[in-house]
């Protein structure tokens, strides 16, 4: 009798080859992305999961849809490392973890930081997953400042500094990416303490999409 297995359908309505396909193609996402950014053609995304260019459509659509699934997973780690700082005890420590974690993530993976500030219109559930790690970033540098942990002169826009940084050392240090990211975030939390606070000039008019430019 033929096995019939790979025409069972799983629970999420799909059978079981076409699910395979899907974590297939995801995963082949996942890895392009983290090496070239979101921008790597959707054929290469087919070849590296050993699929057909017409199966990554018949199950991803768009490339937005491909994208904010790849990185749905992404986004709630980011999210879930946000909680965890704010969950801390110790503001100022909370808020270095934060910095190091996202930090850490942007260098292993290119794409992330692209995927975050992308606008995926119809995309409601990745938009709002952002919207709660931007409000949670926000509470977090608050909290530190009135810890007396973080400098009170710190601006929002030093966030995107900071990235802005860390990505030029991430791109530019090839297999060195993660260790010259965590030495580039010990630096600069240093300079961030309240206890090392000296004038600065005044900070630059930067928001976080001015990363993706």
């Amino acid at each position: 009798m033929p096995d019939q297995t790979s025409h069972k359908s799983s629970g999420d309505g799909l059978r079981a080859d076409a699910r395979e396909n899907r974590e297939r193609i995801l995963r082949a996402a996942r890895e392009a992305f983290a090496a070239q950014g979101i921008d790597v053609p959707v054929a290469a995304v087919a070849r590296r999961a050993g699929v057909g260019v017409a199966t990554l459509y018949r199950r991803f659509p768009t490339r937005d849809a491909l994208v904010t699934e790849a990185f749905a997973e992404e986004l709630t780690h980011c999210v879930s490392v946000l909680d965890e700082g704010l969950a801390d005890p110790d503001p100022w420590r909370g808020f270095c973890t934060v910095i190091e974690q996202v930090c850490l993530m942007q260098a292993v993976d290119r794409g992330f930081t692209q995927a975050f500030l992308a606008e995926f219109p119809g995309q409601a559930d990745f938009a709002l997953e952002r919207t709660r790690a931007e409000e949670r970033l926000a509470l977090l540098v608050r909290r530190a400042k009135d810890a007396g942990g973080l400098r009170q002169d710190f601006d929002p826009s030093d966030i995107t500094l900071l990235l802005l940084a860390n990505c030029g050392v991430a791109v530019g240090s090839g297999k060195e990416a993660a260790a010259a990211s965590r030495r580039l975030a010990a630096y600069l939390l240093q300079a961030f303490r309240a206890d090392r606070a000296t004038p600065l000039p005044p900070p630059a008019s930067l928001g976080l999409g001015d990363i993706a430019q």
